[in-house]
């Protein structure tokens, strides 16, 4: 749980899981900064949470380092950085039919994104603050047509535990979803998006996918726990057993 008086910051705070946390956020008290690419999304977001004494939006592309920089000049002082940000449209392919544009927009957004968050961020952070990046489930569970988003949690998962060590006392984590009931999911299977999702629940231990709620839950937690560090919390309702 976050204190009331903690800044919260979230990339890709205008949507699924990282909407889903900025709500957890402001019910905790907190004041909560929203991140993501286009205005129009995150007015809408806006209207959603309501809580105008505590939320702010904020535009910005975290795949553009001058952006990002940027951002933090206008964010102010924090006490945690989250991001839930992915661009992954076009990256699911077979390889000899792989977009290689929107692999480089993929890998801009999932590791340079976190890697410029924390290069311009970790100077604002109070101490005992912390970054919470979003990994994933294709790091252990890759499947045809995933090779760049497995490539891209894994990477990012690497970077967590480097950046735990260099920005220490900061704290520096990743969750890692399994199959979660986002919008993404229209991008990843299109018309196919419920069949999928279904078919998934019945193979998981947990008998269910991911709510945005779960994940939210474990970044909160992640955001609180002051022992945790250089560490990747798995929320996949037990999908690396299945």
């Amino acid at each position: 749980m976050t204190d009331s008086r903690q800044k919260v910051l979230i990339a890709g705070g205008s949507s699924g899981m990282g909407l889903a946390l900025a709500r957890r956020c402001l019910d905790d008290g907190a004041q909560v900064t929203i991140v993501g690419r286009d205005a129009e999304r995150l007015a809408r977001a806006c209207e959603q949470l309501g809580r105008p004494g505590l939320l702010r939006a904020l535009a910005a592309d975290i795949s553009r380092e001058e952006q990002v920089a940027s951002l933090f000049e206008r964010a102010g002082a924090l006490d945690h950085i989250a991001c839930t940000a992915a661009d992954i449209q076009g990256a699911y392919a077979l390889l000899p039919d792989l977009d290689m544009a929107a692999a480089q927009r993929a890998v801009a957004s999932k590791v340079f994104g976190p890697l410029y968050l924390a290069r311009h961020g970790a100077a604002r952070l109070a101490p005992g603050g912390s970054l919470t990046f979003t990994s994933g489930i294709a790091a252990y569970r890759p499947q045809p047509r995933g090779a760049v988003v497995a490539a891209i949690n894994a990477a990012l998962e690497g970077l967590v535990r480097a950046l735990a060590v260099e920005l220490a006392p900061l704290r520096v984590n990743a969750v890692s979803p399994g199959w979660v009931d986002t919008p993404i999911w229209t991008h990843v299977a299109g018309d196919r998006k419920d069949e999928a999702l279904q078919s998934m629940a019945r193979r998981l231990p947990a008998g269910r996918v991911g709510r945005a709620g779960d994940i939210a839950d474990a970044i909160a937690f992640l955001m609180a726990n002051t022992f945790t560090t250089g560490t990747v919390l798995h929320v996949e309702g037990g999908h690396r057993l299945a």
